[in-house]
């Protein structure tokens, strides 16, 4: 909103506040000062002068140079390239040190080798409107030496944001009420006349969109431009004059915050009906565009059935004045503010207007503003009142009295206010206390409801700055919360230096995607939580796994040619436990997926696809100190399904989606996904180290190759080997595995692998026979739990 210093001092005395001053309290009042534009002449150094002589520039065809009188007892030579002066005229002369707008400051120079000791302007170059080509040529009886700024007018435009719960500041008259109230300054009385009213006869109220709804006549009048007073207002603040009836509807807006609508009285067939729109009704609306209007817009319609305004928002281009208009229909009104903002928001139609109706105007200024409106038409357009103004309805009570606990507000205020001045607060901001305590608030206030309401008024009023500080924190330990979010910033990091993309998706997915969902426990019959009325048909399921949002990520990052996938997800996921015989249950989940590129190629070498050890490489980071192990399980809908262990611990599900999925969403490399209970990944994180110590005595390594069935999966040779605990085996792996299809080499029904051990002791060096010994009780474990032959 645009506020004019010059428009607030008509209202409250400003003498002696710098600009400085003012922004200040306007951040008192709780509104942010987003730009200070000045306007007409701010330098002093900007004076009367009169051209004395003027003669060609020796160096230049279109310069002169000319001897001014600036009042200083002696004339001072400037070079001027203005055509349109001549000797004797008095002009406006910026002396050196003059700061003129844009930034540019005045000093001597030399232009073609001729000194120029100053500068003669323009209207434009000294921030006055643009006027003729050339020099701003004065009045004959200007005093000469004067400062050119004490002959004209100049304002401070102030560009402000008004939090939605003040909508009493969006008019100069609430905001000098509100300055007054901070400055303990009077505010001005304004001259509106009390008007005669009548139940209305020719107004039907239909909608209770519409509580209150005032018309009166005005006949007789003159379309025609604004006076000068009523133009420079609205040009104040940026607003371009259109006629004197719709400016005087604006600068009553601009001035109380109360929206108006005046009617051409002609194009009204019969009273006024404010009414819903009938479905698919269209309306012309003043700035010609059109629209399709819902059964839940309000209306102003005439007898005929006509839409004239939609109400609250923008009048009608076939009802509006114009320069035949001789009888208007002045329209002041309260609109509930939901159904305004929902309107405008739809049919995108923005106004000064909807503006307030839909933050909420004071209900019990509707009157006031049509009185101050009326009587400034009858001022600059003539005319008559045809009779009193006609009221429909009745000013809904937006306000109730409020209790302001006096031991709340001391403690809250730290005792630096007395209950007196609190008072004394309380009543400038325009409450009355009554005979039983409480506080009756006025209209325009009905953001204050409560205790606290006051106290906030009371503390803004009175300053922070005058509130004493307390120290009222206190250590308090670190909570289960605090460790989670730790942990999971743990993982975060550890996934992120990976080069793993974090994703955040919608809780609420489409039935479609339930087909992509991977959850830590199979789904049973009723364990998908529906939502009742979705928005959408994307957002129908409560997801039970986070996978399915990782994979609509990935499906468009695919689309948009991305060559490698590294996503992973923290968050809620949702089912109904035991198959819906339950409650709802909520647990958390860590999601990952991994696709396309792993290694970029070179020119010799193509480039690695990602595959399952990426992924196990990944959950193996995140958890270092524990054996990562994929222990096959079927996943319905999945291919290679895999439990995830840490160790024995179960902790989570991967899989790999369906080939025919996979070129149903467009991927052309192998999509790995993942779930993990995120709840258990944090008691594994809990008091561990994660800087290990080098070893400090060598180690010993030994080979095995072993002849196993080719059904045998490599987790039960590992799960075989962890549930031996040798004391002195570290660590081990697979490096080799052969089979022979065609049963010439090896059985075709066998398969032979390799595996790495490697034997350690922290606190001294192994003599060989140690190593051969835990290595043979090895070998005897598998033969024996396994039947595995040793090649």
């Amino acid at each position: 909103m645009n506020v004019s210093l010059n428009w607030l001092s008509t209202h409250l005395d400003l003498s002696g506040k710098s600009i400085k001053e003012i922004d200040d309290l306007f951040t008192f009042a709780g509104v942010e000062v987003e730009g200070i534009v000045s306007k007409g002449i701010s330098s002093e150094k900007i004076v009367v002068a009169q051209i004395k002589e003027a003669v060609q520039h020796p160096n230049a065809d279109r310069l002169k140079v000319t001897q001014v009188d600036a009042g200083e007892g002696v004339l001072r030579q400037i070079v001027c390239g203005a055509q349109n002066y001549k000797v004797a005229d008095k002009v406006p002369c910026a002396l050196p040190g003059a700061a003129l707008p844009g930034g540019f400051t005045i000093g001597e120079t030399v232009m073609r080798k001729v000194e120029s000791r100053g500068m003669l302007c323009s209207a434009q170059e000294i921030g006055l409107p643009p006027g003729e080509d050339g020099l701003l040529i004065l009045p004959e009886d200007a005093v000469i030496g004067k400062p050119v700024k004490e002959m004209f007018d100049s304002d401070t435009l102030l560009e402000l944001e008004v939090t939605p719960n003040r909508p009493d500041l969006l008019s100069h008259y609430g905001m000098a009420r509100e300055l007054a109230t901070l400055l303990k300054t009077p505010l001005k009385v304004m001259e509106i006349p009390e008007v005669p009213t009548v139940a209305a006869g020719s107004i039907r109220l239909e909608s209770e969109g519409c509580p209150l709804y005032s018309a009166v006549r005005i006949s007789g009048v003159t379309v025609k431009e604004s006076p000068e007073w009523l133009k420079g207002r609205l040009e104040s603040i940026g607003l371009r004059p259109i006629n004197n009836i719709v400016d005087v509807t604006n600068f009553v807006l601009h001035e109380l915050g109360q929206p108006l609508h005046a009617f051409d009285a002609g194009k009204v067939s019969g009273g006024i009906v404010v009414r819903q729109a009938r479905e698919g009704e269209v309306f012309g609306a003043l700035d010609e565009s059109e629209h399709v209007l819902k059964a839940d817009d309000l209306v102003i319609s005439d007898e005929s059935g006509a839409a004239l305004a939609l109400a609250g928002v923008m009048g009608g281009l076939e009802s509006g004045v114009t320069e035949g208009t001789t009888e208007i229909l002045l329209e002041s009104a309260y609109f509930v503010p939901q159904g305004i903002r929902r309107t405008s928001r739809r049919t995108a139609l923005m106004s000064d207007s909807s503006y307030r109706f839909e933050r909420g105007v004071d209900p019990q200024g509707v009157l006031a503003a049509s009185a101050l409106a009326v009587k400034l038409i009858l001022e600059t357009a003539g005319g008559s009142v045809a009779g009193a103004t006609e009221v429909a309805g009745e000013a809904p009570v937006l306000t109730k009295p409020v209790a302001l606990d006096a031991a709340r507000l001391d403690q809250l205020m730290g005792g630096s206010i007395s209950l007196t001045d609190a008072g004394a607060i309380l009543t400038r901001l325009g409450l009355t206390e009554r005979a039983d305590g409480l506080w009756e608030v006025p209209s325009f206030r009905a953001d204050l409801q409560r205790h606290i309401d006051l106290v906030e008024e009371i503390a803004r009023v009175h300053g922070l700055a005058n509130v004493p500080s307390r120290f009222l924190g206190a250590f308090v330990p670190a909570s289960a919360v605090d460790l989670a979010y730790d942990a999971d910033l743990v993982l975060r990091r550890r996934l992120a230096a990976l080069g793993v993309y974090e994703c955040q998706t919608i809780k609420l997915i489409a039935d479609g995607q339930m087909v992509d969902a991977l959850p830590l426990r199979p789904m049973q019959d009723g364990d998908v939580i529906r939502v009742k009325l979705p928005l959408s048909e994307d957002h129908a399921v409560m997801r039970p796994s986070i996978v399915p949002g990782l994979v609509a990520s990935a499906v468009r990052n695919v689309r948009q040619q991305a060559k490698s996938l590294r996503f992973f997800e923290m968050g809620r996921v949702f089912r109904n436990a035991g198959g819906g015989k339950a409650k709802d249950q909520e647990s958390e989940t860590l999601g990952l997926l991994v696709s396309g590129g792993a290694a970029v190629g070179g020119w010799n070498q193509a480039e690695r696809q990602a595959d399952l050890y990426d992924l196990k490489g990944l959950v193996q980071a995140l958890v270092p100190n524990k054996t990562i192990r994929f222990v096959p399980r079927e996943r319905e809908g999945f291919a290679l399904g895999c439990d995830i262990k840490a160790d024995d611990q179960n902790v989570g599900v991967v899989a790999r989606l369906l080939p025919a999925r996979e070129r149903e969403l467009d991927f052309v490399s192998p999509v790995y996904v993942a779930e993990l209970d995120l709840g258990k990944l944090r008691k594994l994180l809990a008091g561990v180290d994660h800087v290990e110590d080098l070893p400090q005595f060598p180690g010993s390594s030994r080979d095995a190759a072993m002849e196993v069935a080719a059904t045998l999966p490599a987790s039960e040779i590992e799960g075989a080997v962890l549930k031996h605990a040798e004391p002195l085996l570290v660590s081990f792996e697979c490096f080799d595995v052969f089979a022979d299809a065609s049963g010439v080499k090896l059985a075709a029904d066998r398969k032979s692998v390799a595996y790495r051990f490697h034997y350690r002791d922290s606190g001294r060096t192994l003599q060989s026979g140690e190593v051969d010994a835990a290595h043979q009780r090895m070998l005897e474990m598998l033969t024996q739990k396994l039947g595995v032959k040793f090649r």
